[in-house]
């Protein structure tokens, strides 16, 4: 029976690095990362989620508790889960496994508002807006004004005389067609 005794000269300059699981907020991502301390845990994880802003903040993602100190980080266990929230996130909990997220309301590709408004009282039936915006990037818009009831009795004319000229451009050319085919 031998004994041997093993006795360290130096100790290791760093601890050795402890495995820790972290997600994005909506959980959708969950990445393994080795850190020994909990700045280098969030600095890897500002590289490991392609986070460019430097203000996060480190949770536990089963109850949202706030880990900031380095006590509490080297209290927590290996594998212990965490989730990373950028600036303007909340945690939230998960429900039956499934995480509960609330994602932005779509507005869909096209979103079109009609706009009634007078310029003046005496106005006859007023202005109409039509502006029509596209994936919430591409507006377009068109002012129809109907001034007075002079205008727009004018206007109903003009386009009931247009309208009777195609009728009976419409008529005269059918009657011409049919007489030739008699």
């Amino acid at each position: 029976v031998g004994a041997v005794t093993k006795q360290t000269l130096f100790p290791p300059l760093m601890p050795a690095g402890r495995p820790f699981r972290v997600s994005n907020a909506s959980r959708s991502s969950r990445k393994g990362i080795v850190a020994s301390s909990l700045q280098e845990l969030i600095s890897k994880t500002l590289d490991a989620f392609l986070i460019s802003a430097g203000i996060v903040t480190l949770v536990l993602e089963e109850d949202g508790t706030v880990v900031d100190t380095e006590e509490f980080f080297r209290s927590l266990d290996d594998n212990t889960h965490f989730m990373v929230l950028e600036q303007g996130q909340k945690w939230t909990q998960t429900r039956n496994g499934v995480a509960t997220v609330r994602r932005k309301k779509k507005m869909g590709v096209a979103n079109v508002t009609f706009d009634l408004y007078k310029l003046n009282p005496k106005d006859f039936i007023g202005c109409l807006n039509i502006k029509a915006t596209f994936y919430e990037i591409y507006s377009v818009s068109y002012d129809i004004k109907c001034m007075g009831a002079k205008s727009v009795l004018r206007k109903v004319l003009q386009l009931m005389s247009h309208a009777a000229q195609i009728t009976g451009q419409f008529l005269l050319y059918t009657g011409t067609y049919m007489l030739q085919l008699m």
